[in-house]
């Protein structure tokens, strides 16, 4: 369903049975717990049968409630605020064992991860990556973590990383000006869903730039504007984002990259071994050439 499901609910109000326009009534009061509800919980709170929350899913076109709940869970993602996260956080997650629980779900994330990655679209964009003139790489907020880890490693293998990293729209407009039809722009963004973000990818699209987004839906806004997508499930409802199915995917993009650019790689590590020794960038511990001797 191309609409957006909340107000195919209203739409469809006059048309539905008076058990339907319970169901309706409470999802539209509650959405942000009616998308974590299966059709006997949410039959329960509505006070109708389990067969007339599947009926109701139907009556708006899906093939059944598992279709619905999907689209409305994809929904709710991107319109929870803070405060809602936490709630559905606590709703969902508990307070018990939270170290298990939390590292359960997010493992659970990748192995879905897996499942959704497009391997042709991950395969072209390796392929765009390496031949592109300069390499934009934009995340907003949470997802700059993300996008400060994607350049320090891509920035190794490549001179022409630009990692844009201004807090107002004017000045990101500024450092992507620039962007042509030889240039990639990859985006990173998670519900919420940053509006800067699907910007720049629809500026860079119209430059003739090529799009990568990083997301975690085909019902998220950046995919509309992208050229590849590569699909990482951020399934934890919390106010804290999850990023480790993101990094996950990210790591495999870069080893992919990394084994195609392997010549250039190796100079550009022996290069930066001599510097790091040279500068004494890293600890080199107790355990040097000499405690080797006496051992």
């Amino acid at each position: 369903m191309d609409r957006d499901i909340l107000s195919a609910i209203k739409d469809s109000l006059p048309d539905f049975s008076k058990g339907q326009k319970r169901i309706a009534h409470y999802i539209l009061e509650h959405y942000d717990e009616a998308a974590f509800m299966n059709a006997a919980v949410l039959g329960s709170v509505a006070h109708v049968s389990e067969s007339t929350v599947v009926r109701f899913a139907m009556q708006l076109g899906y093939k059944g409630y598992p279709e619905f709940l999907r689209d409305l869970s994809a929904l709710v993602k991107s319109k929870l605020t803070s405060i809602q996260r936490v709630g559905v956080a606590k709703m969902l997650i508990g307070e018990e064992d939270m170290v298990e629980r939390v590292l359960t779900l997010d493992a659970d994330c990748v192995k879905k991860s897996i499942r959704v990655v497009d391997r042709a679209d991950f395969k072209a964009a390796v392929e765009a990556i390496v031949n592109a003139e300069n390499i934009y790489i934009l995340g907003i907020r949470s997802a700059f973590a993300l996008a400060v880890f994607l350049n320090c490693y891509l920035s190794m293998i490549f001179k022409n990383v630009k990692l844009i990293s201004s807090t107002s729209a004017s000045e990101m407009f500024e450092q992507i000006r620039a962007i042509g039809r030889e240039d990639i722009m990859i985006g990173l963004s998670f519900p919420r869903y940053s509006q800067r973000t699907v910007k720049a990818l629809d500026y860079a699209r119209k430059r003739g730039a090529r799009v990568l987004s990083i997301t975690d839906s085909e019902h998220s806004p950046l995919v509309e504007f992208s050229d590849y997508k590569l699909l990482a499930k951020c399934e934890i409802m919390s106010f804290v984002d999850s990023l480790v199915s993101p990094l996950s995917v990210i790591n495999a993009l870069l080893l992919a990259v990394g084994m195609a650019k392997q010549d250039e790689l190796q100079e550009a590590f022996a290069e930066l071994e001599e510097i790091w020794d040279e500068y004494d960038v890293y600890d080199k511990g107790a355990y040097d050439d000499k405690t080797a001797e006496k051992l």
